[in-house]
């Protein structure tokens, strides 16, 4: 494990926190606003201000301008540059008009490219890459002249082991490795929609997974079925090295969920 913490690009993902409209909203019975707070004051008191804070969808669940802004407020200051994607229940036309601008697709930090993919499909709940997506992330793999790179997105594309999420993988998540394998500068593959943490490895590439800093899925489960783990944020050290140091870091408190639901989100 990498030793000297100050050479590290400093980054932590915040993911699925499904703000409503307004604040208080409720996501299967949690106030989404009230475990962001909670989850963004540990990450706070825990690692202070990083270099880059990753958004990785589902930042609001009804695609409002009032909960892009809020999420932009809350999370004011947690980072130097803070990148944003879209989730399948976000509405990237208003989340540029929350930046003032276009989401940036991608950062060079030293000599780390972070490539920011949008994986969702207009009117579907599962992941897929557009050409044009495909595209720009094979010109990004070519034209960089940054040693290390980190792809994320918003869908698994791999299977995670829960029947009733599986449903959703990228569907043309092949093509998506095809592209990668042909680059060796790509050290890890990040994402949401899961709610839950995973950490493997595929041909030599990691590949991260997050819980939501709101309500959490059980792993392995073939029905939607609530995980009593509580909401959470990872970071990550990436080294100039190639290496990363990386883990899910949860808030304490304890939420009184329904965890026999089976009426999903």
């Amino acid at each position: 494990m990498p030793s000297d913490n100050s050479a590290a690009i400093r980054v932590v993902q915040i993911t699925d926190t499904h703000l409503g409209h307004h604040e208080g909203d409720r996501l299967l019975s949690l106030d989404a606003d009230m475990s962001l707070g909670l989850v963004l004051q540990h990450l706070r008191d825990e690692r202070g201000q990083s270099d880059v804070m990753l958004a990785t969808g589902d930042i609001s669940n009804c695609g409002s301008l009032e909960s892009y802004t809020r999420f932009a407020n809350l999370s004011s200051g947690l980072a130097r540059h803070s990148l944003w994607l879209p989730g399948n229940h976000d509405l990237p036309d208003v989340m540029s008009q929350a930046r003032g601008g276009e989401l940036q697709k991608s950062l060079q930090v030293n000599n780390w490219l972070i490539v920011m993919l949008d994986s969702t499909a207009r009117g579907e709940v599962g992941g897929s890459f557009s050409e044009q997506e495909l595209a720009f992330l094979t010109q990004q793999l070519a034209t960089t002249d940054a040693e290390h790179v980190l792809v994320c997105l918003h869908h698994h594309p791999v299977a995670c082991g829960c029947d009733w999420l599986d449903q959703q993988v990228v569907s043309n998540a092949d093509r998506f490795f095809e592209i990668l394998d042909r680059s060796d500068n790509v050290r890890a593959v990040l994402w949401g929609h899961i709610h839950q943490e995973i950490d493997r490895q595929r041909n030599g590439i990691r590949l991260l997974a997050t819980p939501s800093s709101c309500v959490q899925f059980e792993p392995d489960s073939a029905d939607f079925k609530l995980d009593e783990n509580s909401p959470g944020y990872r970071w990550l050290e990436l080294y100039a090295d190639g290496q990363i140091d990386t883990a899910v870091s949860r808030i304490e408190t304890i939420f009184e969920l329904d965890y026999n639901s089976s009426s999903g989100y």
